[in-house]
């Protein structure tokens, strides 16, 4: 079983924000794969469904970024489910916006929701690391609480919608496949041209 945890904070005022993609991201995944609605449990919104062939849990938690790791440690914990099968999908600041890197195990590099989670399950969990860009030192908080822009939208829908339709690899465990397919899809490669006679 998989459980992919998106990272956020709840509340309609929170919905659009950067801070918020790991939330966005797991609900492109659960629209495109046909997962069941979403209830509330484990102090977060739970969703079930397949992907690739394996059940997987997608997991909101609603108790704010800052103390994530309490609704992941008790879903984790409930259904026995060990780190390495634990994907949190999250954003990062220390990535150029639009870029995205799976990496499995780590700090927490300052990020509050990674800290709570490292807490409650241990670091050895999978992460999807997913680039918002970084604004400067003295930024940092106002930045990450801000609606992305407009025309952020024309790489991050792209970006979603790529992450979903990809998600089959994370739940194989192929971190690299995911990665590349991903890539392909939002830069494919060029046509090759035809020599000239």
């Amino acid at each position: 079983m998989l459980l992919l945890v998106g990272l956020g904070n709840p509340g309609p005022e929170h919905r659009r924000q950067r801070h918020n993609v790991g939330f966005m991201a797991v609900d492109a995944i659960a629209e495109r794969h046909n997962f069941q609605p979403f209830r509330k449990r484990f102090q977060g919104e739970l969703a079930e469904g397949v992907l690739d062939g394996t059940k997987a849990l997608i997991l909101k938690p609603q108790t704010y970024m800052n103390l994530s790791g309490k609704s992941v440690g008790e879903a984790a914990h409930f259904f026995k489910i060990p780190p390495q099968q634990v994907v949190v999908l999250h954003d990062e600041l220390d990535l150029a916006a639009g870029k995205i890197r799976m990496k499995t195990g780590g700090g927490h590099a300052g990020h509050n929701g990674l800290r709570s989670v490292d807490a409650a399950i241990g670091p050895a969990y999978r992460r999807l690391r997913i680039g918002i860009g970084h604004p400067g030192k003295d930024r940092v908080l106002g930045y990450v609480l801000q609606n992305f822009a407009a025309d952020e939208h024309d790489w991050l829908d792209p970006l979603l919608d790529a992450i979903a339709a990809e998600a089959g690899y994370l739940a194989r465990g192929d971190d690299a496949g995911f990665m590349t397919r991903v890539a392909l899809i939002l830069q494919p490669p060029k046509p090759i041209k035809p020599k000239e006679a």
